[in-house]
């Protein structure tokens, strides 16, 4: 309401309402209430002075802090929070004085806002406070009295981060050893506010009732509490001895009020707690006042004895034996039988109530305080104490814990040993403790497998341990008797309840392990038993307990020392150990109970084949493993020695009773039908072996066992269990090594293999096993031995490799992938885990045979992808293993060796495809990354200088490269040939492989690649050749001109491995790269010239760079093939006086050659090539010098016509000759396209003499096209017509006048019709070739000989004599000779090359203005029909569309309209899509030089076929959805930018980087054409079509075309010339208006036509002008008959007016209206009405009639309704 959020305005000094009441106050009272704040009760202000005066506060305090402080004492937190947070800061950065001014007000803060409920601010205040006495320091002191009650408080606060800044604050302000001084002076405050706190404070005292609601008031007041409670524990714990007397009376008086003794009682368990811990303090610190408050003390801890708060507990117990401890008459004030005693069982007997940890390890010392009064009848106390106890180990909760179960076990031994040192002698209590109590308590553990993992067993043992030593140290004591009773019992008892748990037929699994394990920890000796456990805190007795003011008598075991554990011992050592150390009180029961069980388990197994007996019997004889055992087991059995076994075992057997055993009765087990896990058999069979003598009888027994006895499975235990125990391996060792296991495991993997191979008829487990036995035997090492001798193990892997290897050549029908599966598993385990050990030679070939596999295609070695990776992993871990060996690796290892060689053979041979490559590349990836980890950093690079080829062999493979890519820089001038080497050819057969050298080079720069990563540097230039050679493989391709789709894929395929010139050069130093390149373009030419070429023009080096590598222009002549080629890669980018240089060496040798020389490299030819391509490049401009050179070539058609070919047969010809030939034609045509002085008449007959008879020799040779010269001579020769063609066509008058006078003449009269009548059959010819593409190099003359054809005139075109090819029942108006051209043009424009269809294109497009003439002359043929006459466009091109509409269909018929199609240049889809367009635009070029009477019957025919439905239909998938030009789509300047339907389109044959926009913009071109020259027929499909298709055309049409024409059609009625009798016409280009003034006589009509904004797909509106002299009705018709004729005719705005007009005219002149359509002529027809009805004599249309009979279904006179005949 009062505009809180409102700022205050500027100047405005009156401040808020609670500022101004605390000036007021302050001026009235002189204190400062802001400092105050709330007091509990006035007595509180004695804590700190009041200052009085205003004016004191302001020069004490410094502005700003006297802010923070009036923020402090603020109700809302954050304002606290924040303010506090502000206070530390300034304190830390203001200067000490000013600080130290805020020290009086500071203790009155501190104090309140300490108790603050906000925990944040809490925190915040102790962290302030901290900066503060940093800060101020030794200043605090006087304020220190005030501050230190609440101040321990704050550390004692229940928020731990509050606690710990409190901490922080007090360390910061006194040191350790000053602390108890502190805490002494201000002792008396501090007790004074922790007393008032306890005794005197309530939660309505300690905050405001009306503001802070009862749930915070509760909180806080319980805080405050807890926190005195603590901070006196504090106090009394930091106080000094000295000091406490002086506080004796202040504690008395607490202690003497009720109400400190009721916290013990309350519902808060963080205040009992602290009060516990109060009152354990008390009892240490004054305990002479808490033995006079006994009667209070007493029943307030030990009746809370059954207190189960985890926040209480600990301290409670610390109290209880404090209490004891201290209280010596504590029992006199409570009844322990009646109260405390039945709490303390309650709670045992519950297992602790999940505190078992913390309550159960107070028990002992509880019980040892208890006095024998209290305790008296003693038996029956212990008897339910302990029973209570175990009673608590049977809860759920004990069982689940193993924690607590542990802490319950441990009371329960600690107790029992107590109370039986306590009452040796007493024979009741003894048989009590074990009888009632131990021997019970054992029983449960074994029935609960839950409970024996709780130590009870270690806590057993130790317990008789200690018995057994005191009985032997104190042998003929009393005591000593009374102990060896109870072992005595103890052991009888024992054996009963083990007895009884195993001699039942079904026995307990749970406890038959029990029984087990408790065997076992009771035979170990004491020593193994401490060293098996943890470090744990336990209890230790004396012989007598001493009374000690001590709350327990715990401490750390001392005797833990780490000796070895039993499994790590020597065997022998270990018997004789254990014998020794193991008392004999302890070892003859032991035995006993062992034998008696183990016959009872052998009973039992012999008699019900009971497994569970078995594996008992296992374990006990593991434990247990002596001759004495086995003897009994035998019996009577002696008699039955072993018989057929070897002299040597017999007498073993005879000798020993175990051995007898295990050929009696184990063997026999092992051999039963086979258990998953036989496992314990074999622990038998090693505790037979331990009773044997030494390691040679034990290897005597194996050797036999697995000559026969033992199966493969057994064996694999025996040893598996020898790997995993280092005593049971020393008793094998002897065997393992031994020769019998050796050969038998090799005949196993023989078996394994060669039966793998076979069939894998077996089950799968019947081979792991044996697998499994071997991949053991393999990859098991100790101490880096193996464990079968190394002969053995390298005989196995050999035959694992010849295994592989054979499986290598199977084919996918005989392959068997588990034979491969198992040995990848062995020879991984193997690789993996022989660390230490050397390869050997076998191991390194199976390696190579399993990177072999890796390395080549599935299609090859028809592994699954699962295999295949494991094999890789496999051998990666091999070669892990191999690059760790110390040494010369490379040198060493055969496997590098062998798998360079055979890496080169594989990219050599070319046998691969991409997939094959790629597979390798990955596998070649994988090994040099393994190659990188090896400490020999020379490694990788002598293994990349292994696989790289000679330069012999490289140049083998450049050569078997196809030399198809020479056609294209033959073509385009870039390099000069003359003679032929067209020899090698992509073959067939062939399409998918490789050539050797793509593979190589890269292989090669993958290798490279990789070791650049990692700066390697490689040795003898490698790396410059390797690049050198990747360019030449990636330029050979480039040159391609239609490369097959496997090369592409090659090259997207390095691009992905970013296997790129730019990624070589930039990791590696290139620098020779360039002079490399440079000595083999001069050496060899070709490639090697183009590669220098295209790094220019990448801008990857600079022409700079290339200069430098030839000093002298001289060094490249005399000239050879490679000099040549040099110069003329390097001409387009030389500079002018570089080339001016070449010039001048070139022109003088051109004089003076013989006709041998001519034809050479170093003559007549390599000097023109060059001076050709310095032209080429525009950078001759010196018309003398042309003159010169065309002067020579004149002198040499005068010396050596025979040279020149005009007019011959070109197949006895020479490759010289054509060559020299292809350059003078060359030279002519940059002669004519650069030249610009004039020639003279002599001049201009050589060239165009000579130029018609080289186009005579190019038709007579059509059969010699395939030779690539031959070619190369057509298409030069018609490069020349064509420059001709475009010179004259293209000649203004002003150039005209430079020319002799009858050159045009000639020209026209003789020259060009030459080059027509012999171009155009040859075109006809040329076309009906089977290769139709464009690209390749047998049409490559068709590009030349289309675009002069494109020059040909209309009458030439006319006057050309063709075959003649006429259709049957084709219809047609035209003459024969039009039809002939007709027919033969129109089928091209589907021909695949592009020239053709576009040459095609021009010259229709010269011919369609001249056919509508024909069918207006047979017009009156179509007047009246019945129906509505229709008229076909010329039939060639109708017939031609169809078949176009068919491919279109199959192109684009599946994809919606709208969605754009990019069509690929140059493809099959490029080629129809481009030939129906254009087959569009002729026809539309022909609709347009129609007459409107024409139009309509054409467009009738087009609206019934449906043509134009499917072009606009087409259109929309082809048009692009902006179809801006691309460079302008950037700038956005002021113009509207340039779209394809603002600019021409120039079909060009030549310029082929336009061509992705080809489609689209020829696309955009038609529809503009359509738009324009049929609206009516667009307007009309656009309205019918469905509505999505309905809003994309109008979106389209409105943003891009309807201004055009719009802008269009305004301009054309601006512009127009043609002038109406008695019409005006104006038009308004902004408003897109056109205004029409009709007059005759007195009348005037205005009219206002409209064009709408998505023009001409909306409809036209007329408005209405003036109007004089019109009835209403009429003017009505005549608007609509306007709209009607705009909206419905196929014509402009100029059209529909002039008919109009006619119609108006008609009208006036008498001529009645139709009374159908009402108007006087038709609207598509044009006709006027001539049909009359017999009876009313009115007429009417033909049209409208035959409209008005069918729509009807009647024949009557609309008007008389009279039969109409």
């Amino acid at each position: 309401m009062g505009g809180k959020n409102k700022q205050r305005t500027k100047g405005n000094l009156r401040p808020s309402n609670s500022g101004r009441a605390a000036e007021l106050l302050a001026k009235e009272q002189g204190t400062v209430p802001g400092f105050i704040g709330f007091g509990t009760s006035q007595s509180d202000l004695g804590y700190v002075p009041a200052i009085q005066g205003a004016e004191e506060i302001d020069s004490l305090v410094d502005s700003d802090f006297r802010m923070v402080l009036r923020k402090l004492s603020k109700k809302d937190v954050t304002t606290k929070l924040k303010a506090m947070q502000e206070f530390g800061t300034m304190c830390t950065e203001r200067d000490t004085e000013i600080v130290k001014g805020v020290l009086p007000y500071w203790p009155r803060i501190f104090c309140k806002i300490s108790l603050d409920h906000d925990r944040r601010v809490r925190e915040a205040t102790q962290q302030a406070f901290e900066k503060l006495i940093l800060k101020v320091k030794k200043h605090l002191a006087p304020y220190l009295k005030s501050l230190m009650g609440y101040w321990l408080m704050a550390q004692c606060d229940t928020y731990t981060p509050a606690a710990s800044a409190a901490k922080d604050a007090f360390e910061a302000a006194f040191p350790p050893s000053k602390q108890p001084e502190a805490i002494a002076f201000c002792k008396d405050e501090i007790t004074s506010v922790l007393q008032d706190h306890l005794i005197k404070e309530t939660p309505d005292t300690l905050s405001d009732p009306q503001t802070v609601p009862e749930e915070e008031r509760e909180a806080k007041f319980y805080r405050v509490v807890t926190c005195s409670l603590l901070a006196l524990k504090k106090l009394l714990c930091l106080l000094p001895d000295n000091e406490l007397d002086s506080l004796e009376e202040k504690f008395k008086s607490l202690l003497s009020q009720n109400k400190f003794w009721k916290y013990g009682k309350h519902s808060i368990p963080q205040i009992r707690s602290a009060y516990f811990e109060l009152v354990s303090a008390l009892c240490q610190r004054i305990p002479q006042l808490m033995k006079e408050e006994a009667s209070k003390v007493s029943p307030s801890v030990l009746l809370s004895i059954d207190d189960s708060d985890p926040i209480v507990c600990p301290a409670l117990w610390e109290a209880v034996l404090y209490t004891l401890t201290t209280i010596e008459d504590c029992w006199l004030h409570v009844n322990a039988k009646k109260s405390v005693f039945p709490k303390l069982s309650a709670v045992v007997r519950e297992g602790g109530r999940g505190l078992a940890t913390i309550i159960y390890p107070y028990l002992l010392p509880f019980i040892s305080k208890l006095p024998q009064t209290i305790t008296d009848p003693k038996l029956d106390f212990f008897k339910n104490f302990l029973t209570s106890v175990v009673a608590g180990l049977s809860t759920e909760r004990i069982k689940t814990s193993f924690s607590e179960c542990s802490a319950v076990i441990s009371a329960f031994f600690e107790c029992l040993r107590f109370i039986m040192q306590q009452n040796l002698g007493e024979e009741e209590i003894e048989e009590m403790l074990v009888n009632d109590q131990l021997i019970p308590f054992i029983d449960a553990v074994l029935k609960d497998a839950r409970l024996q993992d709780g130590q009870l067993f270690n806590h057993l043992a130790e317990t008789l341990s200690s018995w057994e030593a005191k009985a032997d140290v104190e042998k003929d004591d009393k005591k000593a008797h009374s102990l060896d009773k109870v072992l005595l019992n103890f052991w009888e008892r024992l054996s009963e309840i083990c007895v009884e748990k195993i001699n039942e037929p079904e026995a307990d699994v749970k406890s038959v392990s029990g029984v087990s394990n408790l065997l076992q920890v009771l035979q170990k000796p004491k020593s193994s038993l401490k060293s098996n456990k943890k470090k744990v805190g336990k209890v230790r007795f004396a012989d007598e307990l001493p009374e000690s003011n001590k709350e327990n008598e715990k401490c750390v075991s001392s005797e833990g020392e780490n000796s070895e554990s039993s499994e790590l011992m020597t065997e022998p050592s270990l018997t004789h150990n254990c014998s020794e150390l193991i008392s004999p009180l302890r070892k003859k029961p032991l035995e006993d109970l062992v034998c008696k069980l183990a016959m009872m388990s052998f009973n039992y197994v012999n008699e019900q084949k009971s497994e569970q007996h078995l594996r008992f019997l296992s374990t006990l004889l593991s434990s247990f493993s002596s001759t004495q055992v086995f003897k009994m087991l035998l019996g009577d059995e002696k008699q039955s020695t072993v018989k057929a076994k070897p002299l040597e075992i017999a007498r073993l057997a005879q000798k020993n009773p175990a051995v007898q055993f295990l050929y009696q009765k184990l063997i026999g087990w092992l051999n039963e039908d086979p258990r998953k896990d036989a496992g314990f058999l074999v622990d038998i069979l090693y505790s037979a072996l331990r009773c044997c003598d030494n390691n040679m009888e034990r290897k005597y027994i194996l050797d036999d066992l697995i000559e026969g006895d033992l199966k493969w499975n057994s064996i694999l235990q025996v040893i598996e269990k020898a790997c995993s125990s280092s005593d049971k391996h020393a008793l094998v060792t002897p065997w393992l090594k031994g020769e019998i296991l050796g050969e038998k495991l090799t005949s196993l993997a023989d078996h394994l293999c060669s039966k793998d191979l076979e069939s894998s008829g077996s089950s799968e487990s019947y081979f792991s096993e044996r697998w499994a036995l071997l991949s053991l035997v393999l990859s098991q090492h100790v101490k880096n031995d193996y464990l079968i001798e190394e002969v053995y193990v390298e005989r196995i892997i050999v035959k694992l490799h010849e295994t592989l290897s054979k499986g290598k050549e199977l084919s996918e029908a005989e392959n068997n992938d588990l034979s491969v599966s198992f040995i990848c598993d062995v020879a991984y385990n193997y690789f993996s885990s022989a660390k230490g050990c050397l390869l050997m030679p076998s191991s390194e070939d199976l390696l190579l045979t399993l990177f072999q596999l890796c390395a080549q295609s599935k299609e090859k070695t028809h592994l699954p992808d699962f295999l295949i990776c494991k094999l890789k992993n496999t051998w990666l871990s091999g070669v892990n293993l191999l690059i760790h060996q110390t040494g010369n690796t490379y040198k060493q290892s055969t496997f590098l060796r062998l798998s360079a060689l055979w890496l080169k053979n594989q990219v050599q041979s070319s046998s691969l495809d991409i997939k094959s490559l790629q597979v390798l590349l990955s596998a070649v990836d994988d090994l040099l990354n393994a190659l990188l980890e090896s400490e020999d950093t020379n490694l990788l690079g002598v293994y990349i200088g292994s696989v790289m080829p000679s330069n012999s062999e490289w140049e083998k493979m450049r050569q078997s490269l196809p030399m198809q890519w020479l056609h294209r820089p033959l073509l385009e001038g870039r390099l000069s040939l003359n003679y032929e080497c067209f020899k090698t050819d992509f073959k067939e057969q062939d399409t998918k492989k490789l050539p050797s050298h793509l593979c190589t080079s890269a292989l090669l720069s993958k290798m490279v690649l990789v070791a650049l990563k990692k700066e390697i540097v490689l040795e003898n230039n490698e790396l410059e050749k390797i690049i050198a050679e990747l360019l030449y493989s990636l330029q050979w391709y480039e040159e391609l001109d239609n490369p097959p789709v496997f090369l592409t894929g090659f090259c997207e395929m390095l691009q992905k491995m970013n296997i790129t010139y730019d990624n070589l050069c930039g990791l590696g130093n290139t620098s020779g790269l360039l002079q490399l390149l440079f000595n083999r373009s001069m050496e060899n030419g070709t490639l090697w010239s183009l590669i220098i070429a295209k790094l220019i023009l990448s801008r990857s080096v600079s022409s700079d760079e290339v200069k430098r590598h030839y000093r002298r222009k001289e060094g490249f002549f005399p000239l050879t093939e490679g000099n040549m080629h040099t110069i003329q890669s390097l001409c387009p980018f030389l500079s002018k006086e570089d080339k001016k240089e070449f010039i001048a060496q070139c022109i003088p040798p051109l004089l003076a050659w013989t006709k041998e020389d001519l034809c050479s490299t170093n003559g007549g030819f390599g000097h023109l090539a060059i001076f050709n391509s310095c032209l080429q490049t525009r950078s001759i401009d010196d018309g003398e010098l042309l003159h010169g050179i065309l002067k020579i070539l004149i002198s040499w058609k005068k010396d050596h016509e025979d040279v020149f070919l005009f007019s011959c047969n070109l197949s006895e010809v020479s490759p010289e000759i054509l060559g020299v030939n292809i350059e003078i034609i060359r030279f002519l045509s940059l002669f004519l396209k650069y030249c610009s002085s004039p020639l003279a008449e002599s001049e201009w007959d050589f060239i165009m003499c000579s130029m018609l008879a080289w186009l005579e020799t190019t038709n007579e040779n059509q059969a010699l096209y395939s030779v690539p010269l031959v070619q190369l001579f057509a298409c030069v020769s018609c490069d020349l017509a064509c420059e001709l063609s475009a010179f004259f066509d293209s000649a203004t008058p002003d150039t005209i006048g430079n020319l002799p006078v009858n050159l045009i003449s000639e020209w026209k009269e003789f020259f060009s019709q030459g080059i027509h009548s012999l171009l155009l059959p040859l075109l006809v010819t040329a076309t009906e070739s089977e290769d139709k593409s464009e690209t390749s190099f047998q049409n490559a003359m068709l590009k030349p000989m289309c675009e002069t054809l494109t020059y040909i005139p209309k009458d030439q075109l006319l006057s050309q004599k063709l075959p003649s090819r006429l259709v049957a029942g084709q219809k047609t108006n035209l003459p024969e000779y039009l039809q002939t051209l007709l027919n033969t043009l129109a089928p091209l424009l589907l021909y695949r090359a592009r020239p053709v269809q576009i040459a095609v294109y021009h010259m229709l497009y010269k011919l369609m203005p001249e056919l509508p003439q024909y069918d207006q002359d047979n017009l009156k043929s179509y007047g009246d029909e019945e129906e509505e006459p229709a008229l076909s466009p010329p039939a060639a091109l109708m017939s031609l569309l169809s078949t176009q509409e068919d491919l279109l269909e199959n192109v684009l018929g599946c994809i919606p309209v709208g969605q754009i199609v990019t069509i690929k240049p140059l493809s099959e889809d490029f080629c129809y899509v481009l030939g129906y367009l254009l087959t569009w635009k002729l026809i539309l070029t022909f609709f347009k030089a129609a007459s409107s009477q024409l139009r309509a019957l054409y467009s009738m025919y087009l609206r019934k076929t449906k043509s134009l439905n499917k072009l606009l239909y087409h259109l929309f998938r082809l048009m692009p959805e902006n179809p801006t030009y691309a460079e302008t789509a950037v700038e956005l300047s002021n113009k509207d930018p340039k779209t394809f339907f603002t600019e021409e389109l120039q079909l060009s044959i030549r310029e082929t980087s336009t061509l992705p926009y080809h489609i689209p913009h020829l696309a955009c071109s038609v529809y503009h054409m359509t738009l324009k020259d049929l609206p009516a027929m667009v307007r009309l499909w656009w309205n019918s079509s469905e509505k999505r298709v309905f809003n994309i055309v109008d979106r389209f049409t409105s943003k891009y075309v309807s201004n055009v024409l719009s802008f269009q059609e305004i301009s054309s009625v601006q512009t127009s010339t043609q002038l109406f009798n008695g019409m005006t016409v104006k038009a308004r280009a902004t408003t897109r208006e056109v205004m029409a003034t009709y007059t005759i006589e007195d009348i005037v009509i205005e009219l206002i036509i409209q064009l709408p904004s998505n023009y001409p797909l909306g409809s036209i509106t007329v408005e209405s002008g003036k109007r004089v002299g019109v009835a209403v009705q009429q003017w009505r018709n005549w608007m609509l008959q306007l709209s009607t004729y705009l909206t419905h005719q196929n014509g402009s705005i100029m059209e529909g007016l002039a008919l109009w007009k006619n119609n108006v005219d008609k009208r006036f002149e008498g001529v009645e209206d139709c009374m159908i359509c009402f108007s006087v002529i038709h609207g598509f027809n044009y006709s006027l009405p001539k049909k009359a009805c017999r009876t009313c004599k009115k007429k009417f249309h033909s049209a409208c009639l035959y409209k008005w009979f069918t729509s009807s279904n009647k024949s009557t006179c609309p008007l008389c309704r009279e039969t109409f005949f």
